[in-house]
Formats: C-alpha cells, structure tokens, sequence
C-alpha cells in the first residue's frame, strides 16, 4: 500500500473532525484512495491549548515553515479559517508543488480568484467541497453530475445557526432573542451572532455556490443580502396563515443572461420540500433544464459532518494519483461574463406588515398608492386592536412587483399621517 503524507494547518472543531475520520475510518479510506493517509505535521497556534482530540505531540507545530519545507508533505488541508494568514500560507504551499484542501468560505468567496490562478499556473488541485454546506457533496454535485444542465435556480438554506432559530419560531413559538439564545447554548451561534443572523455566512457561500452553477467569476459585494434580525414572531404566525413558512434562503437565478443573486428572509409555500428543512439542518435545490428538480439535504456544519467534505476532497487528490499536468481547477469559474441585476431591478411578491391609525380610509389610501406605483394586490388582512385601542394592523400580499416601484409606494405610504410605521416586509417565494 502507498502512503502519502499530509499537513492540517488548524485544529480547531473541523481540524478535530478531519483528524478522527482519518483514523476512525482508515481502513476505508484506504481501500477507496489506494493509499495510507499519514498525518505528518498539524499547525496549531498553541501547543498547550485543550483540545478535544489527542494527537501525538511530536507532529504539533507552531512553526509553518516545517510544513512548507517539507517536500514529503504531498497534500495541505487548511481549516485554520479566517484571511490572513491562511491565504499567505496555501499560496505559499501552491509553490511548493503541495495539493491544498481548504474550507475556508470567506477566503474563497473574497478572494479566490488568486488562490484559483495561483493553482492553475502551478498544475496543483486546490479542492473546497468544505465550504458549503458542511458535510452535503454540493460542490462536486454542481460540478461532476450536473456538468450536463444548464442550470436555472438556486435556491439554499445554507446556514444552520439561522435555520435553527426560525425551526424554533416556528415550532415553539419562541421570540427571535429566546430561539439565538438557545441557539448558542446548543453551540450552534457564536458569541457574537452578526456573521450568522446578518446574512454574511451565506452571503459567502452564495458567491461560491453561484460562480460554479452559472460558470463566472461572482464579486461577493454583489449579492444582496438581509439578515433575520428584522423577522417577529407575529411574521410566522401571520406565514403560517397563508400556508406559508419563513426560511433564510440563499437564491440564484438567472433570467434573460442576468443573474439574480440575494439572501434574505423568504415566504416559501409549507408544501415546498424547503419548507420541511428544520434544525440545523442545510438544503440546496436546484433546478436544471435537463434534470429537473433536485434538492440536496443533510448536516450543513459540525465537525464530523465538515470533515467528512474534507476527507473526500483528500480522497479525490489521492485517486487523481497528483501527477495532472496542467491541471486547471479555475476555468470552470470563468466561463462567462454575467451581468449582477441590482436588487431594485429584480421581482419578487411581497407580504407588507403596518400598523396603522384605527380609522376610516386608510386601507383606501394605502391602496390607492399602491396603484399608483402598479402594485396590485392577492390579499389583504387586518386585524383590529391588539395592543393599542388606537392602532390596527393591515397585512398586504403583493402579486409580483419589481423592488424599485415597491419601493416607490413604500416611501409614500410612510408619509400618510394614519401610518404609524411599516413593521415588517418580506419577499414571497412560491417557485412558479
């Protein structure tokens, strides 16, 4: 049996992951790679911190040199995460001639480009299957099965901590603060939420996702992104009376040779596979022209889960027996030229929350704007003193509108002394 050598430059919880699998299942492993996989060196940035593996002491390194000068370590598996300096050290490694594994989704969607070219010029793999969505093959489905579709949509739920917290909104009942706080108990959000529940993590693996499936080099400041700081308890119940649920959905679409590309807070149909996507569980559905529909589902995050994407980019490296000449692993990314369509310019339907002064005429007013600015209505709900024996609640469903001319109502329906304030708006997605 051929054995191969390789570096973990991190130990955190994938590291941790990534090292249990490679032993765990090395027997496996071997067989399906064809070679014994030998953990040579581990970066680590305290030799004395708790960790929850045990690893022999004489292969820890707080030193990064001794696996960049270290011609036996054939593949690097970066899981440190973060920028710098783990853009540095893979570019670093790329000279060298060693294979890179990574799961970095912020490096990779601010700036992989570099990492892609710096690959490409060296004839080395650089595998990322880690970045998104934990343990789901995504990456290599978009890839590998689905290189004979054109794909249109795609829609994800491709971040657990916010998925968790809308599961128990919905299910509990639970207020947004109560559902984060369990959230972080559970470990599932960090101390500080804000890449989470502000949209950013699936900002990032929107931009990944989305340069694969359409075949062009995606700028991540260009897909809008909501987070669900905004969504109320009375948004679910209202949801659920429209047989409609509330999921933080990662969307690309392409329409007309344009991209739509945005995260935030959707309306979905309770019917839609999507919608039955709880906990801290991720879901990507994609819909090809040749295949249809598909959804990819299971653990979006967690160590093992994590390390499992990670183990099978190694695998892949290995069956490759790292001997491609001019291996291009970018090209796939560039493609095309695809124009971003500004968020003003896409449409969508809209429930619209206000509170309202309890009087005659409003209702009359609100809609009366709305027509002005074409936005017409499916339904229209209002229910009477719940709070204040002076306001009332309307709830508006919107067929669908470009954003800019709902905009346009909004700013005036603002102005209309009988609204005391829009609550909430959240865009429908109904698949059709």
């Amino acid at each position: 049996m051929k054995k191969v050598r390789i570096a973990l430059m991190g130990l955190g919880n994938v590291g941790a992951g990534v090292w249990t699998i490679l032993n765990s299942n090395k027997k496996e492993i071997m067989k399906r790679s064809g070679y014994e996989v030998e953990v040579a060196k581990i970066l680590v940035r305290d030799r004395n911190k708790h960790r929850d593996v045990e690893v022999p002491d004489e292969i820890v390194t707080t030193d990064f040199n001794d696996i960049l000068e270290d011609d036996s370590i054939k593949i690097v598996v970066e899981v440190m995460g973060g920028i710098n300096p783990a853009r540095e050290y893979m570019l670093k490694c790329m000279d060298r001639k060693k294979q890179i594994v990574t799961a970095n989704k912020m490096l990779l969607a601010t700036g992989g480009d570099e990492l892609f070219e710096k690959a490409d010029s060296k004839g080395v793999m650089f595998n990322y299957e880690a970045s998104v969505a934990g343990g789901i093959p995504i990456i290599n489905g978009i890839d590998e099965s689905l290189t004979a579709n054109k794909i249109e949509e795609l829609y994800g739920i491709v971040n657990g901590t916010t998925n968790y917290i809308l599961t128990k909104m919905q299910l509990e009942k639970l207020d947004f603060d109560v559902a984060l706080k369990q959230a972080q108990d559970m470990g599932y959000a960090e101390a500080d939420p804000t890449s989470d529940i502000e949209g950013f993590d699936a900002q990032y693996k929107l931009a990944i996702l989305s340069s694969l499936a359409f075949g062009t080099k995606i700028n991540v400041d260009n897909v809008y992104r909501e987070g669900i700081t905004k969504i109320k308890s009375v948004d679910i119940r209202y949801a659920k009376k429209f047989n409609m649920v509330i999921k933080l959905l990662a969307i690309a679409k392409e329409n007309e040779g344009k991209l739509e590309l945005k995260v935030h807070p959707t309306m979905i149909p309770e019917s839609h596979p999507l919608a039955n996507v709880y906990d801290s569980f991720n879901a990507i559905f994609i819909k090809g022209n040749a295949v249809g529909d598909l959804m990819f589902y299971g653990r979006g995050a967690g160590s093992l889960p994590t390390g499992s994407a990670v183990v099978s980019d190694i695998i892949a490296i290995l069956r490759s027996n790292m001997d491609i000449e001019n291996f291009n692993s970018v090209v796939k990314n560039n493609l095309w030229h695809r124009e971003i369509k500004n968020i003003k310019d896409c449409a969508s339907k809209f429930y619209i929350r206000l509170s309202v002064m309890d009087q005659s005429g409003v209702l009359g007013e609100i809609t009366t704007i709305l027509g002005k600015h074409n936005v017409s209505l499916r339904s229209v709900m209002q229910k009477g003193r719940e709070e204040s024996k002076d306001k009332v609640t309307i709830v508006l469903i919107t067929h669908k509108i470009e954003e800019a001319e709902i905009n346009s109502a909004i700013k005036e329906i603002v102005d209309l002394k009988s609204v005391m304030q829009i609550d909430n708006i959240i865009r429908i997605e109904d698949f059709k």
